[in-house]
């Protein structure tokens, strides 16, 4: 089995030599997703970011086939955690009934000076 790049232009495009994400077998690895938008614009504010990122992130289930409800793991990085409680209220938005295991960690800095960037794992479901 061989993995395959997924991508859609509804999400922003690869700024390095990677790709949106992988599928491999019944699993969807993404990228980590910074919170642009598909036109390469940079939200602002802990909220915003967050919300961008979820968007993004879903555009690229979606051409996988997928959605949150596969998710089965997270990967959360910010530059600051004083912003955690704000982050975890948009993030428990896209999240409400479905809590795949999660990790937070603060990072000392992000690509283009983000504040949040997420990456995630989802499997199909047969």
């Amino acid at each position: 089995m061989s993995p395959i790049a997924i991508t859609t232009t509804q999400a922003p495009a690869a700024i390095g030599p990677y790709s949106q994400a992988i599928a491999l077998g019944n699993a969807v690895y993404t990228s980590g997703m910074l919170p642009i938008d598909a036109e390469g614009n940079l939200k602002e504010g802990i909220v915003d970011q967050t919300h961008q990122i979820v968007k993004n992130l879903q555009a690229v289930l979606a051409e996988a086939g997928l959605s949150l409800a596969d998710v089965v793991k997270t990967s959360v990085f910010m530059t600051d955690l004083e912003h955690f409680q704000q982050m975890n209220e948009v993030y428990s938005q896209y999240f409400s009934d479905h809590h795949p295991a999660r990790t937070t960690v603060e990072v000392s800095k992000l690509p283009r000076d983000a504040k949040i960037e997420i990456e995630l794992i989802a499997v199909k479901r047969n």
